[in-house]
């Protein structure tokens, strides 16, 4: 294809062994209840503090919150970046997380957090790396998952001693591959001088029609551990998000794909042509068939395809931090790179809303929740704004 990315791939390919060797495991745990009034008596359904629960994955569980944009600087608080520092050379990402054992990584500013005060208490069961049988009730197939129960199972708790009034449910990305598909095509730029959308798509196609059908069942059963708790089907709300692109179009990325800036410099090693694809093919359909499940049990949909526009890792409206740009909601990136340098962070964080990304999704949740509980809306940011600048439109 290329001859000239034949030229320095073996400095690169530790780097891409590190990226291999981690999975790049999109980790999208019972979760530490958050915020006022833990509420430990057991009460029914209209009784103690109301609560909302996120469900799922990494994309709503808060990976990658421990970061306010993407620096190459690495030491002290790499310019404000790192969420995580605590003076000198030390950092502590359980002041982020919660707690780091397992690698669920709740960030504090997790969706159901940053969302505001939906409810007294913000409860989150989602886990970095969860897929739908780690949403299942075990009695239903589920299987425990970084030493938590299913999460349907931690919910029957929530809700007994709770009045859950919203469930937020992230869940498919991790079943499809989102995975391996991100160390795919890096290698492909990396390495092997060739082009990922296509096998990619192929795969995509094969599995999609099954993944939904676990969407679909994680539905169901969440629906069956709130009716199991003398929960109404209408004194509650389900909203099942879809998920953003962390990279932009090719047109719209400020490095140049000849060189090897797009790894070294702006951590998105991806040809042009496959992040075309990702960005205008991969995320819409998954959206689009999220959206369908969604219709098809009678669930709310957040469509977060167009979220990170503009902001995404290595996107021209956006640029890195450093000594002439400051970490900065309205010009920072808001998603994680893929770490190009290895003393910053860990590889699971790469290519997820970061902790302004977090927000943004955060409000987009506040305002669904100001619609109606059958709606479809497109969640989109106002470009130069911080997260206050989410808007609603209606899914494509």
């Amino acid at each position: 294809m290329i001859g000239f990315r034949n030229v320095g791939k073996d400095r690169h390919r530790s780097r891409v062994r590190r990226l291999a060797g981690a999975g790049l495991t999109l980790t999208l745990s019972v979760g530490t209840l958050l915020a006022a009034g833990t509420g430990t008596a057991v009460a029914g359904p209209g009784t103690g503090p109301t609560a909302v629960v996120s469900l799922g994955d990494s994309y709503i569980s808060g990976e990658a919150g421990r970061w306010k944009g993407n620096t190459l600087t690495n030491t002290g608080s790499r310019y404000a970046t790192d969420r995580a520092w605590t003076g000198g050379s030390a950092y502590d990402p359980a002041r982020v997380y919660g707690s780091t054992a397992g690698g669920c990584h709740r960030s504090d500013s997790a969706p159901v957090r940053s969302a505001g005060p939906v409810a007294d208490v913000a409860v989150n069961l989602a886990c970095s790396g969860a897929t739908a049988d780690n949403v299942f009730r075990a009695s239903q197939g589920g299987v425990p998952f970084k030493g938590e129960a299913p999460q349907a199972d931690q919910l029957a708790a929530v809700a007994a001693s709770h009045q859950v009034k919203v469930i937020a449910l992230s869940v498919g990305g991790n079943d499809l591959g989102f995975a391996d598909i991100i160390k795919n095509c890096a290698y492909d730029f990396i390495i092997w001088n060739s082009y990922c959308h296509d096998d990619q798509q192929y795969a995509v196609d094969q599995k999609i029609d099954a993944v939904m059908g676990k969407v679909a069942k994680s539905v169901d059963e969440v629906r069956a551990v709130m009716r199991a708790a003398g929960y109404a089907d209408s004194s509650y709300r389900i909203v099942l998000q879809s998920y953003p692109s962390p990279i932009p179009r090719g047109a719209e990325n400020r490095y140049t794909q000849s060189d090897w800036s797009r790894l070294n410099t702006g951590g998105c090693p991806f040809w042009n042509r496959d992040s075309d694809w990702a960005r205008d093919s991969l995320v819409p359909q998954l959206a689009d068939r999220i959206k369908g499940v969604a219709a098809a049990k009678g669930v709310q949909f957040l469509d977060l395809r167009d979220m990170l526009q503009g902001r995404e890792v290595c996107a021209k409206a956006s640029r890195l931090v450093g000594s002439a740009a400051p970490a900065s909601a309205t010009t920072s990136e808001w998603a994680r790179w893929i770490d190009n340098n290895e003393s910053q962070g860990l590889i699971q964080e790469s290519m997820h809303p970061n902790h302004y990304g977090q927000l943004a999704a955060g409000r987009c949740l506040a305002l669904a929740l100001a619609q109606p509980a059958n709606s479809a809306s497109a969640c989109r940011n106002t470009a130069g704004a911080d997260h206050t600048g989410m808007y609603l439109r209606p899914s494509p």
